[in-house]
């Protein structure tokens, strides 16, 4: 798919010998670039935000709950320890990220390496948040079956937390592409320069 408009945004017609000449047109490589990565941050910045949320309420939700109810379940307490440091690494690596952003200059390289930059970041997060399933599963599922609920309530929800750890390479395949698009782009403008 990157070849394709890659290609169509190389060709133009040479009208003295009627046969396709190849360049560059730079307004719509950087429109198409800026495009990518707009996109990519979107996706990042709503992926960050809503794991940080996510990680922190649930934290506290769970501390709160079992605080209250004075359960003497240490499962829930190191789930919500985890939560709680999850979310706070989050917030560091966003915070370190939106600092990078700004090393970049807005030329169309510039843009590129951004795009790649936040791509790779994307994946890195991606991986991060699937591998954190297991311990998080690991965790409710321990902390369901020692509060002394039914067997088949743990074993189920474990089974939940197997098939969400192997859905989520789907989405981690899909930022795996878009960073190889980018990487291929960048490999072809770096060819032709």
């Amino acid at each position: 798919m990157i070849t394709m408009e890659f290609e169509e945004l190389q060709k133009i017609w040479d009208t003295q010998n009627n046969e396709p000449l190849y360049a560059i047109n730079e307004k719509a490589l950087h429109n198409r670039i800026l495009s990518k990565k707009k996109q990519g941050l979107h996706i990042t910045n709503i992926s960050e935000l809503l794991s940080i949320i996510v990680n922190a309420g649930a934290g506290c939700f769970i501390f709160g709950v079992n605080f209250f109810k004075h359960s003497g379940n240490m499962f829930m307490y190191i789930l919500s320890a985890w939560m709680f440091i999850c979310a706070l690494y989050l917030l560091v690596s966003r915070l370190r990220r939106v600092k990078a952003n700004q090393r970049f200059d807005r030329s169309i390289s510039g843009d590129l390496n951004n795009a790649i930059s936040v791509a790779t970041y994307q994946v890195r997060l991606s991986q991060m948040m699937r591998w954190n399933i297991l311990p998080t599963g690991t965790l409710i599922t321990l902390g369901v079956w020692n509060g002394g609920k039914s067997v088949w309530l743990a074993a189920g929800m474990l089974l939940f937390f197997v098939l969400t750890y192997y859905a989520s390479a789907w989405e981690h395949n899909i930022y795996k592409r878009k960073k190889r698009e980018l990487e291929m782009l960048k490999s072809k403008l770096d060819n032709e320069g």
